[in-house]
């Protein structure tokens, strides 16, 4: 059987999305998980990886189910490290489990799969001239949000932001009010949300994009 790679920029095992992704699998290759904050306190988080002003910020999930806000910056030679662990333990093929832009990140014979590179290119293929709504975890996120799928146009995109850590029902269903009316197709752009967060977002009643599915579907046509 073949092994999957999953990095997480928060705490492994991701037992909340880890599952949609083997169903897409179905059994034809294991998921082996890493995390890039693992073993570490949330004091010891704040202190290495809080983000600082203009930093590129970014929110994951910990091992007991909390939330946890990061720097890109900050992160980004910690994850670095993991990816090249994972590839010096004979892994080839690596899915992170960010939607998050990282510039560089790199592999020496792998293939490493980065969500950024390959949701809004085949979103804005599927949605043509229709209308494209967003929703991400943090307000902080928007203007990196919009940049990533207007190929850094100036364009703005209806957007609402609800963290898949913390927001409740009646949090999703406002997100979706949101945009009721202003769009024709929503992302959830983060690797975070799962299908109970899709079922709340479609009282917006339009057609709802879950990012780890989405994923979950493009990687194992690969495996």
């Amino acid at each position: 059987m073949k092994t999957v790679g999953l990095i997480t920029i928060g705490q492994a095992p991701r037992s909340d999305v880890a599952p949609i992704l083997e169903k897409y699998l179905e059994g034809r290759a294991r998921l082996v998980q890493a995390g890039v904050l693992d073993g570490l306190t949330h004091a010891q988080i704040s202190d290495a990886f809080g983000p600082g002003d203009g930093e590129y910020v970014l929110t994951s999930r910990m091992s007991d189910g909390t939330a946890v806000i990061v720097s890109r910056e900050r992160i980004q030679s910690t994850l670095q490290g993991k990816i090249d662990r994972m590839e010096a333990d004979g892994i080839r093929t690596i899915l992170l489990l960010c939607t998050g832009v990282f510039p560089e990140l790199h592999t020496k014979h792998a293939h490493l799969i980065e969500p950024d590179r390959i949701i809004p290119g085949t979103v804005k293929a599927m949605i043509g001239s229709r209308r494209l709504g967003l929703i991400g975890p943090l307000a902080e996120q928007e203007d990196h949000m919009n940049e990533k799928f207007t190929d850094g146009g100036t364009a703005s995109l209806p957007f609402a932001a609800v963290s898949p850590y913390t927001g409740g029902e009646e949090q999703f269903r406002a997100a979706a009010r949101q945009l009721q009316g202003r769009v024709d197709l929503i992302v959830l752009d983060c690797m975070g949300y799962v299908e109970q967060h899709r079922e709340w977002v479609s009282s917006a009643g339009v057609p709802v994009v879950l990012s780890n599915a989405l994923m979950g579907k493009l990687v194992a046509e690969m495996v």
